[in-house]
């Protein structure tokens, strides 16, 4: 009877993915707004992203069935863990945070200081496989996946329909692509800075107005790293005609007078091994960044406010400790972070307007919700 339970469940599953796939991927965008870069060789569809929602959210895909995706991208925090720096299923403690997957799909480079990584196919891998610093911790457990993918009634079932070209669809590049899918789907632009864009004047208050002419002044420079409709200068979409990419070092450490940050978070030299490259990361997008916090590549900074004062000062300055340093007096920061004063209402009206662009739709929204609940 079991057996018999499974199988029609499987042939429900199967038949609804086929409805599924059949069905052109309808993106959830402003008209202004541009759609993603989609690569060629993976497709959206609706079967493709409610199988990837599915493998999102799925445990087992971790060594100890106790890690997925999700576990350092929760929906309620942008897709970010609220931790400093995040744990993997081995417990092992990882030397940056998890960025935020909304609107990851408009990202020219992805993770923090990585100038090759371009497409989420590949970054998905990372997590899953890589060993240094491990997350999930399947390296060298392909099979395992695979089996999963077989011996499990709605991947049985669904993976067939989502790719029925393949001769077998049990397979990881398949996992990777459906996750892929899904995490393009995440979108967001329905905050009341949006709305206000859009033509409602009352969306946001007089102070977050304020607010918002400040953080796009030249006076304070906000934009230049943070401008754009992603609120970041590393951006791409399907009409790009120039790829924008930008990595800064924000004065954040300078342990050694001569600009170094601590060892296991150099930024871009780690790759490049370019003195010019210490400290340099990518700037993630603001877009709800006020429920995103702890800030900055390893979490060192609490609270948006004292994001702002970091800003004000032009870089930290730490008294004491192994990580002393002045970082106003690093010689690789960047141009753009010269430090500004700010008036009281100031601070407040610029912290107005970034908790404006929060949109409380992609925090709540059902459909990209944990499906296993």
């Amino acid at each position: 009877m079991k057996k018999l339970l499974l199988l029609g469940a499987a042939l429900v599953v199967s038949a609804l993915y086929w409805l599924l796939q059949e069905r052109d991927y309808q993106w959830s965008l402003p008209e202004r707004m541009p759609r993603p870069a989609v690569p060629a060789d993976n497709p959206m569809s609706e079967a493709k992203v409610a199988l990837g929602r599915r493998l999102f959210y799925d445990v087992r895909l971790s060594i100890n069935n106790t890690t997925s995706c999700a576990t350092c991208h929760l929906q309620a925090l942008a897709f970010t863990d609220g931790k400093p720096r995040s744990v993997g299923a081995t417990a092992e403690l990882h030397p940056r945070g998890s960025m935020s997957l909304v609107n990851v799909a408009y990202l020219s480079r992805l993770t923090w200081a990585n100038p090759l990584l371009e497409q989420l196919e590949d970054q998905a891998l990372i997590p899953m496989f890589g060993e240094n610093p491990i997350e999930m911790g399947m390296g060298n457990r392909e099979h395992t996946l695979i089996e999963l993918l077989r011996s499990d009634p709605v991947y049985n079932a669904a993976l067939p329909a989502v790719f029925p070209r393949d001769a077998d669809p049990y397979s990881v590049l398949n996992a990777v692509r459906a996750i892929a899918a899904f995490v393009r789907s995440i979108v967001s632009f329905d905050s009341p800075y949006d709305r206000y864009l859009a033509g409602d004047t009352t969306a946001i208050s007089a102070s977050a107005e304020r607010g918002l002419q400040l953080f796009f002044s030249e006076r304070i420079e906000c934009f230049h790293c943070h401008g754009g409709f992603n609120f970041t200068d590393s951006t791409t979409h399907e009409d790009a005609r120039v790829e924008r990419v930008g990595f800064h070092n924000t004065g954040l450490y300078n342990t050694d007078t001569n600009g170094a940050y601590p060892a296991e978070n150099t930024g871009l030299y780690d790759m490049t091994g370019e003195r010019r490259d210490m400290g340099r990361f990518r700037a993630p997008s603001l877009r709800n960044i006020a429920v995103t916090a702890p800030y900055m590549h390893d979490g060192s900074i609490a609270t948006l406010e004292e994001v702002i004062a970091h800003y004000e000062r032009g870089g930290r300055l730490i008294a004491d400790g192994p990580y002393a340093g002045d970082g106003r007096l690093s010689p690789f920061k960047s141009e753009f972070v010269r430090g500004f004063e700010l008036t009281a209402e100031e601070r407040t009206d610029l912290l107005a307007f970034l908790q404006a662009l929060t949109d409380e739709q992609v925090l709540q929204d059902p459909e990209l919700s944990n499906p296993f609940r």
